[in-house]
């Protein structure tokens, strides 16, 4: 530790002798160290080096430590050097230039320092690194003492907190300090200190320090154990089994072990003598029961070892006692330990749980903006539209379209919304006049005729860009995720998608509440006829209202292909969504479809969450739970109101 501490100091405090010495000229003055090093002697080596400031100092101690270094035999002088043929080429440590080529093996000789000397050139590098003036460099020595902590590593990083830059860097180093510190702190108040300061620590390398400060190892003693810091004792019946119990024994004790049902019957193969074993007939030993007595009459004759009996297993536990004893001695670090661990996992758990949540949300908008034009459709005209999600698809291959002649992805993106919602808007109104207008009322008919269609479009979007997924690439400023903490982050275009569902939420509301089409398409939801006495024209408003559900839907297209893959087949991947959202949620209204999509996209999050290894599972659960909600609420979480919604 003194060997790190003054080297720590040289590096901190004398960076002014850079100029007084070349790096041939330190090396000479410790020149037999250098050429044959030892543990022990390397340091005032080291100091020097460190002292230099020479930005090829460095270098060397990589090179010397990765036994790059050669000795000329005439001269002493120190080279790195490279093999051509059987011959070599020194070159200059400072300027890398050669110096002599083709000279022969026995001229040079190789430096190799031994494990320990490599260790503390480790040590060095370190703290080069870590004061090194790119950024780069001190980034990759913290990420290298983050994958692999020695005590070595403390002192000099330490020592370069204060003259650290880079407030962000700056940050991480004291926390490794403080990880370092935790782990290999010179006295028990510092350790404790340190693991205190880690109970509010939600990072993955904080919560691996103190899961390694807590590593346990099994012991078993005949004798109660009094100087071990002991993490458990191990109770048989309720910590594990007497079998298992006995089987630490054979493990860690040298016990016999049982003996096994093959083992057994290879034994008693081994004696047949005459068609009996033991004086039974082989006929008879069909039954494991049997096996065993025969075997132990072997026994009893001495022709085979004993057998270890349950008998035998229950004695010799008893006799034992077991345990988990933590690695770490000291009692008050491990305890320590453990509260900070308690106040991090209950953290952990508070934040998977606000992480889940965020995910529920993310996914629920995404449902909503895929149903929402559904819910409208469905709601004015009782249209079972099995050809939505194709709109959805139309409206992500819009987007694609539009990429390829406006390479800016922000300004196509600003262009495609639109256009998206125009081309769909304009097939959904085409589609209507032509097929679903003369089906109303005819519910069976138009769920064949519309999944026709869906097939239909599905093909042509297959013979216009292929089966290939198509790109639809989302801006920059689009990528990446808004991380809060290491456990809790979403992704910045799942923001976007939830900021897009709260405008159209509020768009479909102002048009809803606030406009004339919007009072026309409520007034044909609740009643037609007597809107059409009023002098509405329902045709024309389920026109209207048909293309506005696909104009959304194509919306919903341009957003969800930001994430997902754009494909013929993308629309039946939310489909099923789409229809489960809007019938939950309540046919014909918005706030019923909002709650819908929440519902949905919190119970489906949640079955994952419990289930996280099968995601087809929460499909299916998610599926039966809807079945099951329809049953006492038919009509959705938020029906509609007026004489339309009993029919």
């Amino acid at each position: 530790m003194l060997r790190i501490l003054s080297l720590v100091l040289a590096v901190v405090l004398f960076p002014a002798l850079s100029a007084a010495q070349d790096l041939q000229d330190i090396l000479q003055e410790h020149q037999k160290v250098v050429a044959k090093p030892s543990r022990k002697t390397v340091g005032p080596v080291l100091n020097s080096l460190a002292a230099s400031g020479l930005p090829e100092a460095p270098v060397f101690l990589q090179s010397w430590q990765d036994k790059e270094v050669y000795v000329r035999n005439d001269d002493g002088l120190f080279y790195y050097a490279e093999k051509s043929g059987s011959t070599y080429t020194i070159k200059d440590l400072s300027s890398g230039g050669i110096v002599a080529e083709g000279l022969d093996a026995k001229a040079i000789k190789q430096i190799k320092p031994n494990g320990g000397v490599r260790k503390e050139i480790a040590a060095a590098l370190v703290q080069f690194q870590l004061s090194d003036p790119n950024i780069d460099r001190r980034t990759d020595a913290l990420n290298a003492i983050s994958r692999n902590m020695d005590p070595s590593q403390l002192v000099p990083l330490q020592a370069s907190i204060a003259n650290e830059s880079d407030a962000g860097l700056k940050l991480r180093k004291e926390k490794l300090a403080n990880y370092l510190t935790a782990r290999f702190g010179e006295t028990t108040d510092d350790r404790i200190a340190a693991i205190t300061n880690m109970a509010g620590d939600l990072s993955v390398e904080g919560r691996a320090v103190l899961s390694q400060i807590l590593t346990t190892e099994f012991l078993v003693s005949q004798e109660p154990l009094t100087d071990a810091n002991i993490a458990q004792t191990l109770e048989i019946g309720e910590d594990f089994t007497q079998i298992q119990a006995y089987a630490a024994l054979v493990e860690n004790a040298d016990f016999p072990a049982p003996l096994g049902e093959k083992d057994l019957r290879l034994a008693l193969e081994e004696q047949v003598d005459g068609g009996k074993i033991g004086g039974f007939p082989v006929a008879n030993l069909q039954s494991q029961s049997a096996r065993e007595k025969a075997y132990d009459v072997l026994a009893a004759e001495g022709a085979v070892e004993k057998r270890v009996t349950a008998e035998d297993i229950s004695s010799a536990v008893a006799n034992w006692n077991f345990y988990n004893v933590f690695v770490e001695k000291d009692v008050a670090v491990t305890q320590a330990a453990l509260k900070a661990q308690k106040a991090v996992t209950t953290k952990v758990n508070v934040n998977q749980f606000f992480d889940l949540s965020l995910d529920a949300i993310s996914l629920a908008s995404i449902y909503f903006l895929a149903a929402v034009g559904l819910a409208i459709t469905f709601g004015v005209m009782g249209v079972i539209n099995m050809a939505h999600g194709e709109f959805i698809m139309m409206g992500a291959y819009t987007g694609y379209v539009v990429q390829l002649y406006i390479t800016n992805y922000t300004a196509s993106l600003i262009v495609a919304i639109p256009l998206a919602f125009a081309v769909t808007f304009a097939a959904g109104v085409l589609m209507e006049r032509l097929v679903i207008r003369w089906l109303y009322n005819r519910p069976l008919e138009t769920l064949l005729a519309t999944f026709g269609i869906s097939i239909a479009f599905q093909q042509l979007a297959k013979n216009i860009f292929g089966t290939q997924a198509r790109p639809l690439t989302s801006p920059g400023w689009l990528d990446g995720a808004w991380i809060i903490n290491d456990v809790v982050q979403i992704s910045y275009i799942r923001i976007a998608i939830f900021a897009l569902a709260l405008l159209f939420l509020g768009l479909l509301l102002f048009i809803l509440k606030k406009t004339r089409l919007g009072l026309e398409v409520r007034a044909v939801t609740q009643n037609p006829r007597m809107a059409a006495s009023m002098g509405i024209n329902p045709d024309k408003i389920k026109m209207m209202t048909f293309g506005l559900g696909s104009g959304i839907a194509g919306i919903a297209g341009v957003a969800i292909g930001l994430f997902a893959k754009v494909t013929s087949e993308m629309g039946s991947d939310y489909i099923v969504q789409s229809f489960m959202t809007v019938v939950v949620g309540g046919v014909g209204n918005v706030w019923g479809t909002l709650a819908g999509a929440a519902m949905i996209g919190i119970f489906q999050k949640g079955v994952e969450w419990l289930n996280p290894s099968n995601t087809l599972a929460a499909q299916t659960y998610m599926i039966l739970f809807i079945i099951l909600f329809i049953q006492f609420r038919p009509k959705g979480i938020i029906a509609l109101k007026g004489r339309a919604a009993g029919d």
